[in-house]
């Protein structure tokens, strides 16, 4: 594991790295951070904004990606002449509803940001979909993807989403964005194998479990959450980064398959660990690192709060 963002239970940095940020461009991506709203993030209330008719708007048939950014869009429709359409883009609208979209077969990138969609449904003809973004709306419900299978980043950020469920088909999931809803319980991700980043942060989890199937995860985060003990992660082997700051964590354990086999052979990658106060166990075997003749003395230097290295307690 190359990377590791803990902190201490009270005074922690903002660590930026741990949402994701594919959900937005550089204009209109906003996130997040420490379980507060910034104040350049859209609300999801009812805008003043009035919506404008579709007809008003010219669509050309050739085009293949598509750009209907805060126009002011009230309903989904008349965009069956984009035959063409790769990715289409409708965020900062004022859209409720999800439909009209059945003719938009070609479609790979789908991206409905902040706007006001309340369920998701009537996406069953986009086969060929491939990333989905419904992030910064109003959605209650994982639901109406069955028919996705070969979706592979799957954008769900700032809605009231309160289960993890009806995810078991998408079996081709590489990304799943859940930050900042109302999930307590990690669950139903047994079959997305192909997984390799889950963001969870700024939910009311209060522990690491159900993670042990996702043996291809490479980022973990679940910040600003609930939890105060580091469990569950002994089957993610790949893990590289993992997020874990502004929880309740007194103690970073249980990171023995993680951080063991890696290619650590220079002392000041251990320099990310040294803002970590409350560290007292780390596990380095098989790195180029234990070679170093004053292995243990060199970490105990680097890192004064360590009581073991590796499986062996230090000696005072």
């Amino acid at each position: 594991m190359a990377t590791l963002s803990v902190g201490e239970p009270q005074e922690m940095e903002v660590d930026r790295k741990g949402e994701s940020e594919e959900s937005g461009d550089d204009e209109t991506r906003r996130k997040s951070i420490n379980g507060k709203v910034d104040a350049n993030q859209p609300h999801t209330t009812v805008k003043e904004e009035f919506p404008v008719e579709m007809d008003t708007i010219t669509l050309d048939p050739e085009e293949e990606d598509v750009d209907l950014v805060h126009c002011r869009i009230g309903k989904i429709e008349g965009l069956g002449v984009l035959r063409k359409a790769k990715t289409l883009s409708l965020r900062q609208n004022l859209i409720k509803t999800i439909e009209n979209l059945e003719m938009l077969v070609t479609l790979k990138e789908l991206d409905l940001y902040d706007n006001q969609i309340r369920k998701l449904e009537n996406l069953q003809t986009l086969k060929e979909l491939d990333q989905l973004d419904v992030s910064f709306n109003l959605l209650r419900k994982v639901e109406g993807l069955e028919c996705l299978t070969g979706l592979k980043k799957l954008f769900l950020l700032h809605n009231k989403i309160s289960h993890i469920a009806n995810l078991d088909h998408l079996t081709g999931l590489e990304m799943l964005e859940l930050g900042s809803n109302r999930i307590r319980l990690i669950e139903n991700l047994d079959r997305l194998s192909s997984l390799t980043s889950l963001f969870l942060g700024t939910n009311k989890i209060t522990q690491l479990q159900h993670l042990e199937g996702l043996h291809n995860l490479t980022v973990l985060s679940i910040q600003s959450n609930r939890i105060t003990k580091m469990e569950g992660l002994q089957g993610l082997v790949n893990l590289k980064e993992l997020y874990l700051s502004h929880n309740g964590i007194e103690v970073i354990e249980g990171l023995e398959n993680n951080m063991n086999d890696n290619q650590l052979e220079n002392w000041s990658d251990l320099d990310e660990l040294k803002s970590s106060k409350a560290l007292e166990t780390v596990y380095l075997e098989r790195n180029p690192l234990q070679k170093d003749p004053q292995y243990r003395r060199k970490i105990m230097l680097a890192l004064p709060t360590v009581r073991q290295i590796d499986a062996t307690f230090i000696r005072f």
